[in-house]
């Protein structure tokens, strides 16, 4: 559907140039969009390679399991269908540590594996309560040290590209608190209409 609206936007602005009499500056803002792009795209790469890398350093040290140990008692509460040690688990604190670090990239495979696992759990084609908690999580936005944004930010030379980290924390405390309470609003409401 996203993709429709894109490209009926994109039809919309090329049919209005032609009758406008702008073509060639559509053209021109296409190819330096396009240059401009891949730019973006090489410097972001270089960014995320290192935090790649850099993850994988802790994850060698042991920072990782430290990480997933200080996190699991938070996480077996909001997951309370999920068994401790199921591997849905393992997932689902892997996609939050890589979250947390700005790397989604790094973590929407961890999050594919953990709603597979948690698919097996429930048995059902239906999302799960541990599934929907999940994902609202995730859609809050649940980072600490946004490194796409800082990359972005270095990229087009900001005077001080970390400067964003402070009011990410803020607003990830805000947002992520803010999800899990509406997701359990939700979840006891549906709980107390199916016990009528």
């Amino acid at each position: 559907m996203v993709n429709l609206i894109w490209a009926f936007m994109a039809i919309i602005g090329i049919v209005y140039a032609m009758f406008n009499g702008t073509m060639e500056n559509v053209n021109q803002a296409l190819f330096e969009g396009a240059d401009e792009a891949v730019t973006l795209s090489i410097g972001l790469v270089s960014v995320l390679v290192f935090w790649l890398g850099l993850m994988r350093v802790a994850e060698k040290a042991g920072l990782l399991k430290v990480l997933t140990s200080l996190f699991k008692p938070l996480v077996t509460r909001l997951f309370p269908e999920i068994p401790k040690d199921h591997p849905a688990m393992g997932y689902i604190l892997s996609n939050f540590t890589a979250n947390i670090f700005g790397l989604g990239n790094a973590a929407t495979p961890m999050g594919i594996k953990a709603m597979e696992e948690m698919k097996k759990i429930s048995g059902s084609d239906k999302a799960s309560r541990s599934m929907i908690t999940f994902l609202v999580i995730n859609t809050s936005s649940l980072t600490i040290i946004p490194t796409t944004v800082i990359a972005i930010r270095m990229q087009y030379d900001s005077v001080a590209p970390t400067e964003i980290v402070g009011t990410t924390i803020l607003a990830t405390l805000f947002t992520t608190i803010s999800a899990i309470m509406v997701d359990r609003l939700f979840y006891y409401r549906r709980v107390r209409k199916s016990k009528k």
